[in-house]
């Protein structure tokens, strides 16, 4: 019989198991150490996964180019390791092909997801993008809403600016927060709202969700109030220019400034604050001159003016307690008051202290005024005193039969007139007032039983007649 020959394989030594350098490359890829463990390099399979989590953490949180560059070189590194290691040692083809299958496993839905994540992220960015250059803040935050953490692993940088334009979008609402708060005319704060979108401005790429937040603004314009409206269009018009679509406030500013002058003007007026007022009808007139409005403010200016002048001749007519009022010695004007005409003209009549005797109470009403408002002019009266003598007659004191001459003179009444409507002074003279004189019996006071008799000079006796006759000639013309 033939003799046969057998061959018996040597078992091989503990670990030493054969791996191929593709699947322990392909495993490594995975950055989850699984090339490592099919080494059974449990060390290292651990190094590399603390590693990965370590830089993948550092990407995610800063964002940063870097990181990405060095999570590439990572990922380099370990895949070439895993292939360095297991050179030389491929296996039998069913093994091979066994060990390359479960690091495709476990590397590719790594790889997948990561480029998946990485593709809807750059979506996401197309919409945040497409959002803000509409000018369309909520859009931007429903977009960047839609990012989650593997967003953020796959494309950090590219999240990272969706971020970026959030909080761009963050501070324009404080920017537009600020500017509605300013429409109560509290300019600090239209100031620093302008401040905020000069810096939401800056940043490349925001002019249009600030020409947005800034439209708002000058949308809401006039203000409720015309005179805040005032206030804020003034501050926009005399903001410095900033040469860029802010500057676009101004034109603003001053198409609504006439309207907002206006009826702030009337407003005040309302109010009795006529000078403020005036300063608002004058403002437009000196600024624009040609505007629609411009007939409407001379008409607020005249009527404020005649406000104030009556306002301070009722002050000037006011008086004192024991004296003639002011007016009489500093007058002022009032225009809106009646032009002297031919005929009696309506006056108001101030005597000389509390003491004189009221001669205005005899005159008729025609000639009297009650107010600035319906007079023409305004008498004055001084002191009165003894003007020409009428006549001299002799009187016998009852108690001493003593025999005294009386001499009996007209009233001099010293008088200045004052036109109402210019203030000036149109007569200043000293009118005597007729009366009756040498009655049959005169009455006067004795002191501690002596009796002097009655004083030589006495004025006459004025009827109504005669204090008209006087001061006809004032009030007519």
């Amino acid at each position: 019989m033939d003799e046969s020959t057998y061959v018996v394989r040597e078992p091989e030594p503990y670990g030493a198991r054969p791996h191929d350098p593709l699947a322990v490359a392909l495993g490594n890829a995975s950055l989850l150490g699984v090339g490592y463990l099919m080494l059974r390099r449990w060390g290292l399979a651990v190094f590399s996964v603390a590693v990965t989590v370590v830089v993948v953490s550092l990407l995610a949180s800063t964002a940063r180019t870097s990181y990405e560059i060095v999570v590439l070189v990572w990922w380099v590194a370990v895949t070439a390791h895993g292939w360095f290691l297991a050179r030389g040692g491929a296996g039998r083809g069913g093994a091979v092909r066994g060990q390359r299958l479960v690091a495709l496993a476990v590397t590719l839905p790594v790889l997948l997801a990561a480029g998946l994540l990485r593709y809807d992220a750059s979506r996401i960015g197309g919409s945040v993008t497409e959002a803000r250059e509409s000018g369309d803040c909520v859009g931007v935050s429903a977009a960047q809403d839609r990012v989650w953490f593997g967003h953020r692993v796959a494309d950090a940088p590219l999240t990272a600016r969706g971020d970026e334009v959030v909080q761009d979008c963050r501070r324009l609402d404080t920017a537009r927060a600020q500017l509605a708060s300013s429409l109560t005319g509290d300019t600090d704060a239209l100031e620093r709202g302008f401040k905020t979108l000069a810096s939401v401005l800056a940043e490349p790429g925001n002019e249009k969700t600030v020409e947005a937040t800034l439209n708002d603004f000058l949308r809401a314009l006039p203000a409720e109030d015309p005179c805040d409206t005032v206030t804020l269009t003034y501050w926009l018009r005399d903001r410095e220019s900033s040469h860029d679509l802010l500057d676009r406030s101004a034109e603003t500013a001053r198409r609504t400034a006439p309207a907002a002058l206006v009826e702030c003007g009337d407003d005040l007026m309302d109010t009795d604050d006529w000078r403020q007022a005036r300063a608002q009808y004058e403002r437009l007139l000196d600024e624009y001159p040609d505007d629609g409005l411009a007939s409407r403010a001379r008409k607020g200016a005249r009527k404020a003016t005649l406000s104030i002048e009556l306002d301070n001749v009722r002050s000037l007519l006011a008086g004192g307690d024991d004296k003639q009022p002011e007016y009489c010695s500093h007058p002022a004007k009032y225009s809106g008051a009646k032009p002297l005409s031919k005929g009696p003209n309506r006056a108001l009549y101030y005597g000389h202290d509390e003491y004189s005797e009221d001669y205005s109470a005899k005159l008729p009403g025609s000639w009297k005024a009650n107010d600035p408002t319906d007079a023409v002019l305004v008498v004055c009266m001084g002191e009165e005193s003894f003007g020409s003598s009428v006549e001299t007659c002799p009187y016998r004191a009852q108690s001493s039969g003593a025999t005294t001459y009386v001499t009996f003179y007209k009233i001099a009444l010293p008088v200045k007139v004052y036109e109402l409507r210019t203030g000036k002074l149109v007569a200043n003279r000293k009118i005597q007032i007729s009366g009756s004189s040498c009655p049959s019996v005169i009455k006067y006071y004795t002191s501690g039983g002596i009796d002097p008799g009655p004083l030589s000079s006495r004025s006459v006796t004025e009827s109504t007649s005669d204090v008209r006759a006087a001061f006809r000639p004032l009030i007519n013309r």
